[in-house]
């Protein structure tokens, strides 16, 4: 079995785990959980055509509308406003991504075109960066392992690792500029570097040690037009800027929203999990153990949290269930099951809460 503490041996310092406590390999399947969580959400699996698109297309028009207020505001007060809009409106377009991964194929026709036309090409997050990568973190064998794209043990690292985490992020938007514009090119005239790109800078991935296939089928084909249009994209920005075409702040305007909605999105995806796994293989109910609820009352996870990443861990239990049927599936669980299930023991109260838990964890790590 592969573990975290063997990943240390093959990476730098940072990367190794300071300590460990009750591993969460060690907690056996709820099997009651388990089972009202599949009989009591049947009828809750079949998307609404009409809540994605309505949803998804307000979020963009709105986030775009932000957009060219902070360019053309009058005042640096309106400025922030209507940026601030922005950010929590792309945010939420962009975080449909989410949804391309787990919706049937045919469920909602056109959705992943339309998401890449308004969202993804234009942000350089193109959906075939996150098709493929996040369907292996949500195999029961591989979450939480080396063979986990999108895992590392936070919570068992320097608590350093934390805060650098999330600023990483606000660079995001000119690393992706510069994949796309120049390493694409490059790349298929340079058949090593190629292999390089496709392996290591065509996923949204967090373990280091990940490495990507390359894409056959229909995937490569689909991968084949959405790296192309953001080839195209990042080219037309880049040349915009050097040739006059749009003021270079406007520019510099839409770069800090697009960072910031990455930032923003970073901060999610740092309590969306506790980051415990030393890197073994858990069972169903230590990988939901291991995620996190934010549910009602609290309002404010609707914004830092949006299009049902609030219920993560229930996510984790139920991928196939839409994001607007999980409030819905959280009601039913939550009222069924009785206090000492398990179930409740992945809800948590705000995002302050579960930050200071991970860095105190980080914390504890390191005096041990």
């Amino acid at each position: 079995m592969t573990t975290i503490n063997h990943l240390a041996d093959r990476v730098a310092t940072p990367f190794a785990p300071s300590t460990v406590k009750t591993p969460k390999s060690a907690i056996a399947d709820d099997m009651a959980m388990i089972r009202a969580a599949s009989e009591l959400t049947r009828d809750l699996v079949t998307p609404s055509p009409g809540i994605y698109w309505t949803d998804f297309m307000a979020s963009a028009l709105i986030g775009y509308a932000g957009v060219a207020g902070a360019i053309f505001a009058p005042t640096a007060g309106w400025a922030i406003a209507a940026a601030f809009v922005a950010i929590l409106a792309l945010y939420r377009a962009g975080s449909f991504i989410h949804e391309l991964t787990h919706i049937r194929k045919n469920a909602l026709p056109g959705f992943r075109f339309g998401w890449n036309l308004l969202v993804g090409v234009p942000l350089l997050i193109p959906s075939y960066m996150y098709e493929g990568i996040h369907s292996l973190h949500h195999n029961r064998t591989k979450y939480g392992t080396v063979d986990d794209p999108e895992y590392l043990p936070l919570a068992l690292m320097k608590p350093w690792t934390v805060p650098l985490f999330v600023v990483a992020a606000a660079f995001a938007p000119l690393a992706l500029l510069f994949r796309y514009a120049v390493l694409t090119p490059l790349s298929f005239l340079i058949p090593p570097l190629r292999r390089i790109v496709v392996e290591r800078y065509s996923g949204m991935i967090i373990n280091p040690l990940f490495r990507r296939k390359a894409p056959d089928g229909a995937f490569r084909r689909m991968w084949a037009w959405q790296e192309g249009g953001a080839w195209a994209w990042s080219s037309l920005l880049i040349a915009a800027g050097v040739f006059g075409w749009i003021p270079l702040r406007a520019l510099m305007i839409f770069g800090a929203i697009a960072a910031a909605t990455l930032v923003l999105n970073q901060i999610r995806t740092l309590v969306a999990h506790l980051w415990e796994n030393d890197g073994a293989v858990l069972t169903v109910t230590g990988q939901f153990l291991d995620s996190v609820n934010v549910p009602p009352p609290g309002l404010l996870p609707e914004l830092w949290a949006p299009v049902g990443l609030r219920y993560h861990a229930l996510h984790h239990l139920l991928p196939g269930v839409p994001y607007h049927a999980l409030p819905e599936a959280h009601r039913r669980l939550k009222d069924a099951l009785p206090t000492d299930s398990q179930y409740h023991g992945a809800n948590y109260g705000s995002l302050p809460e579960l930050v200071m838990n991970l860095v105190a964890g980080s914390a504890r790590g390191k005096a041990a």
